[in-house]
């Protein structure tokens, strides 16, 4: 353990010295975020961070902690061709559609290299289920998802490197102490990858100096996919929900803006300045005090996700559908889906109107 928190430490270090110089390229470059409508920054901003958590990271992997290369060399070069595709998309704006062209070729490295999949589901009641044909195109959705639900939060200072550190600790703890995993290493680069993210926070924290861009969204949330799916590989209905909660604001902002595009009849890839964080700021928080309300509500979702593993299975049905319960309430009352789409609230008054006027 000693040697495991000593490296941590060393890629906190590492990635601090690393991401000026990086900065400093992309600048040369010109891969900068320049304000306009879309945008929150007032001044344009470099990106290509994430160039910096990535080599941080890898460095760590392959020359201080004496894990076999072998196991790490498959999923480094996933990692590799879903970092050049943000690249890319740093430099010269690609299509949603080469996006994810670039993270499912990533995501075939990882099945058929890396032999990371979800090969087995176990339900209670059911029992086993092998997924059989269905394990290739599951385990290509699951990375899809997490990863564009990773991008998608990136939208605020600091705000995905936050939440993705509060994540990934949660998953390293789980993994270590509660699950059953094939061995110590997946917590083991989970750590690492927090202090890589660590290093890098203090850059790009509100005012950012640095964003992540593309490159460093991505390739953060393409490894949260990678490492959760090792815990999957015989996954059960816990193993199942824990991930999902843990990355429960990326994930409920994804499928609200889903939602939201559709009722809208506009395309899901689309843009819009609906997102979990334009609606608190609507509300008349700062930008700083968005992005720590924020990082609250992660917290909260990682404790929830805490509980699982020392939760019966009727314990876990309860916390799941209390969670959920809460979870609209919140996200009807900030209008994620839209000002007027508040179904469950305006539901629970005209329920509360009927009980006034009966007494």
């Amino acid at each position: 353990m000693f040697i495991v928190i000593v490296t941590c430490v060393a890629t906190a270090i590492f990635s601090l010295i690393l991401t000026p110089f990086v900065r400093k390229f992309a600048l040369k470059i010109r891969a900068v975020d320049e304000p306009g409508e879309r945008r929150i920054n007032l001044k344009e901003v470099p990106t290509l961070g994430g160039l910096a958590v990535y080599l941080s990271f890898f460095f760590a992997l392959f020359f201080i902690l004496p894990i076999p290369f072998w196991q790490v060399m498959p999923t480094f070069l996933g990692a590799t061709v879903v970092l050049a595709t943000g690249i890319m998309d740093d430099l010269i704006e690609i299509t949603p559609k080469m996006k994810i062209i670039g993270i499912t070729l990533a995501a075939l490295i990882i099945y058929f290299v890396a032999d990371i999949k979800i090969d087995i589901i176990t339900l209670p009641f059911i029992g086993s289920w092998s997924m059989g044909i269905f394990s290739l195109p599951v385990t290509i959705l699951w990375i899809l998802a997490i990863t564009n639900a990773v991008n998608l939060i990136d939208g605020l200072d600091g705000l995905a490197t936050g939440v993705s550190m509060i994540a990934l600790t949660t998953m390293g703890i789980i993994g270590y102490f509660f699950l059953t995993v094939e061995n110590a290493v997946v917590s083991i680069m989970i750590f690492v990858l927090v202090g890589a993210l660590a290093g890098f926070l203090p850059y790009n924290f509100y005012p950012a100096r640095i964003f992540l861009g593309d490159t460093g969204a991505l390739f953060i949330g393409f490894m949260i996919a990678v490492m959760s799916l090792q815990g999957l590989k015989n996954a059960t209905l816990i193993t199942l929900i824990i991930p999902i909660v843990i990355l429960g604001i990326p994930i409920t902002d994804t499928v609200y803006a889903i939602i939201r595009r559709y009722l809208n009849k506009k395309p899901i890839s689309s843009a819009d300045k609906m997102h979990l964080h334009h609606q608190l700021m609507g509300l008349g928080l700062t930008h700083r005090q968005t992005v720590l309300a924020i990082y609250c509500l992660a917290a909260i979702f990682s404790v929830i996700a805490l509980i699982y593993p020392v939760s019966t299975l009727w314990g876990s049905v309860f916390l799941t559908i209390g969670s959920l319960f809460g979870l609209e309430l919140f996200v009807e009352s900030i209008g994620l889906v839209g000002k007027d789409s508040k179904p469950f609230l305006n539901r629970m008054r005209k329920f509360a109107k009927n009980l006034n006027k009966k007494e």
